[in-house]
């Protein structure tokens, strides 16, 4: 099943079914609250105007304002967004943060745009977006093809338009702005955390685990750098042209990144020290390996930290690793999920592996909120504490309920769902 919104109605009834929940609850949550969508006119530098879609979805308030992305991208579909406002329903219940779900954007492709039309496209998007949003309502963040400059503008034209300075309005803000220290890397590092909380579950030794990482983004970044430092040796990383695979492992994560910015890709990328070149590839003893190789070589972890959907029927039963943390959302069709499950690979979900963003999202909108500014070391400390409780307790309902880490969850966020 590759349409996510169906995908993610199923994985919730199953675990409701599971559980026992109310069936008001349930019938609630498998549709959104709203769907708002909205004509945005954009004047090009040429003086030419086109009429480019918006919209934003809110799913769910119960537990707080809406909370949730918007991304630029010419390809944005109603079921993915729809399926991902969901999800932020469910991921911020899981590690108990006060907020619902949200999702949304522009049909646009950005990368067309120059910085002139892309300012003026969100300032008008902000226009559109202020009768439903606003720091005690709906907050939305950067998602795909968005950034700290965009949220900026946004945090901005919403408070001029209000009369009200109001940076908690978004989150994702340059920290100079009102952002949060450790928010770049809190995705990758909430994702550490969660993986080390499970081996330490499991009775493992990460220091004698290895792991393959398909995507090098900021997300697949910083998730290698950091558990690269807790002991696990990193034996790949693949991007969508292609990666490296290293038997005895990668050690110099800063002079990978560097050479990816030179490159523009992690392919060839073969570091000896500071010096990353395909010469160094037959003193490596290393392979060239395609984008999705990574998904199936004999490893102990595998993370799916780029695209949704690589996981397939097709390949589950490839797959070596006994252990698959998802940082990608999405990253597992429903049937590969059962395939994976029947053979007993233990799937650590994407509504508690990549919850980490989310998590330090709130510390932004709590900091803004108190008027508060804390340390990057406070960060990490709420973060690890926040995303080992959440991982604790969704390991404890899984043996309650004799289920896999994905419907526990689920479960877990049924729980708090129906208690507030």
């Amino acid at each position: 099943m590759s349409n996510p919104w169906k995908r993610a109605k199923k994985q919730l009834t199953r675990a409701a079914q599971k559980s026992s929940h109310d069936a008001i609850l349930v019938k609630k949550l498998l549709k959104p609250e709203r769907i708002v969508e909205m004509s945005i006119p954009l004047k090009f530098d040429n003086g030419r105007i086109k009429i480019l879609k918006g919209f934003r979805v809110q799913h769910n308030n119960t537990r707080g304002p809406y909370k949730g992305g918007l991304r630029y991208h010419h390809e944005v579909n109603i079921d993915d967004v729809k399926a991902l406002a969901f999800l932020m329903t469910i991921k911020n219940a899981v590690i108990d943060v006060p907020f619902g779900g949200a999702k949304g954007g522009i049909k646009v492709n950005p990368k067309l745009l120059s910085a002139d039309e892309l300012e003026r496209l969100t300032r008008e998007f902000t226009r559109k977006l202020e009768p439903i949003i606003g720091p005690e309502v709906d907050i939305p963040a950067p998602d795909v093809n968005t950034n700290s400059k965009i949220m900026s503008w946004i945090a901005d034209e919403y408070s001029k338009l209000t009369g009200e300075h109001s940076p908690a309005v978004v989150t994702g803000k340059p920290i100079e702005e009102g952002g949060s220290e450790g928010r770049t890397e809190a995705t990758g590092l909430g994702g550490v955390f969660v993986l080390k909380e499970i081996i330490e579950n499991l009775g493992k030794d990460p220091k004698k685990m290895t792991a393959a990482i398909q995507g090098f983004g900021n997300v697949g970044r910083y998730l290698a750098e950091y558990l690269h430092k807790e002991g696990f040796n990193i034996v790949a990383i693949t991007e969508e042209n292609g990666g490296i695979y290293i038997t005895e492992g990668i050690k110099n994560f800063e002079a990978l990144q560097s050479c990816k910015e030179k490159k523009g890709f992690v392919a060839g990328c073969y570091c000896l020290g500071s010096v990353c070149d395909l010469e160094n590839k037959n003193k490596l003893g290393a392979i060239d390996i395609g984008p999705s190789d990574v998904l199936e070589l004999p490893v102990d972890i595998v993370v799916p930290a780029a695209m949704g959907n690589v996981i397939t029927k097709e390949n589950a039963p490839k797959i070596k690793a006994k252990i698959i943390l998802e940082m990608a959302n999405g990253p597992t069709t429903s049937r590969a999920d059962e395939i994976l499950n029947d053979r007993g690979v233990l799937v650590v979900p994407d509504i508690l592996a990549n919850a980490g963003g989310v998590a330090v999202s709130y510390f932004e909108w709590y900091q803004n909120m108190h008027k508060e500014k804390w340390t990057k070391l406070q960060v990490y400390s709420k973060l690890e504490k926040k995303m080992k409780r959440a991982t604790d307790k969704v390991f404890e309902t899984s043996k309650k309920y004799s289920t896999n880490l994905r419907e526990a969850a689920y479960i877990v966020a049924l729980n708090r769902l129906a208690t507030d």
